[in-house]
């Protein structure tokens, strides 16, 4: 179903789409750009949001010649989620399998290039597209996050997660987090693993941006991440670029979202040459 999305270039279409993964659909949109053999961008929504929040750079990037997509995880919105699940079923690890299913689904698009996919993810969904690009590896060629919840599994083990606290040892089986009721899975599928062993298995470029004004995520956990990613030995043509937003704080807005989209284009414009 072609979407009245307003868009600037009146050279790309959207249109809705939909896929599965263990029975539940999963629902978003495509940006489609005019030609064949598109490389695809799959940007990923963070905690409690859902796919409008994303929307932006899904299109920045059509806008950049890329079969672009933005969805709503399974039970990872409160409000306006398109997509089946419940939220005390969603975990980080779900998220995971939601993106694997989206990726899936672009790639049998008979106008994508399946040899180059991009990866994007902002906070919670920085974390999903970080451990799905390592999961598929050299399928992936670029890997973008915004203000990535490398957090999560330190959180889970701490017993504090953004609004919401519990015993680490005795997870209850549903509990509030703000305004979403999360299950115990979203605990339990992260406390024992360690994000900056898991994403080395990826080779790609990397872009990581991050504000200094962060309160909810930790600029340290980026310039970690960053690091992490950079001390790969055997990826000597690989570009890894770590960027700051002065005073930018979580989820971009205003003039931090337009430096931000800059780093992005620049990044884009750097590794396509």
């Amino acid at each position: 179903m072609t979407l009245n999305t307003r868009i600037k270039n009146a050279h790309i279409r959207a249109s809705t789409f939909a896929c599965m993964r263990d029975g539940l659909t999963i629902r978003g949109t495509e940006y489609r750009p005019q030609g064949e053999r598109l490389p695809v961008a799959v940007v990923c929504h963070g905690f409690m949001a859902f796919q409008d929040t994303v929307r932006r750079y899904a299109v920045k990037l059509a806008e950049a010649g890329y079969l672009s997509y933005c969805f709503d995880f399974c039970g990872g919105s409160v409000i306006k989620g398109k997509s089946d699940g419940k939220t005390t079923e969603m975990s980080v690890y779900t998220e995971v399998d939601d993106l694997l299913s989206v990726i899936d689904h672009a790639k049998s698009r008979e106008y994508a290039d399946e040899r180059k996919i991009l990866l994007m993810g902002c906070s919670q969904g920085g974390l999903v597209a970080a451990l799905a690009a390592a999961r598929l590896e050299d399928a992936i060629s670029k890997l973008v996050l915004f203000y990535p919840a490398f957090c999560i599994p330190h959180d889970a083990r701490a017993g504090k997660m953004m609004f919401a606290k519990f015993d680490p040892h005795n997870v209850p089986d549903a509990f509030r987090c703000g305004l979403m009721k999360l299950g115990k899975r979203y605990v339990t599928d992260v406390s024992g693993i360690d994000p900056y062993v898991e994403i080395q298995a990826y080779r790609g470029d990397v872009l990581i941006v991050h504000g200094t004004k962060d309160g909810i995520v930790s600029l340290d956990y980026s310039e970690k991440a960053a690091d992490a990613y950079s001390r790969r030995k055997d990826c000597d043509d690989r570009t890894v670029v770590f960027k700051t937003v002065k005073n930018g704080k979580h989820m971009f807005g205003g003039k931090h979202d337009k430096t931000a989209i800059e780093y992005l284009e620049r990044f884009i414009s750097t590794c396509d040459r």
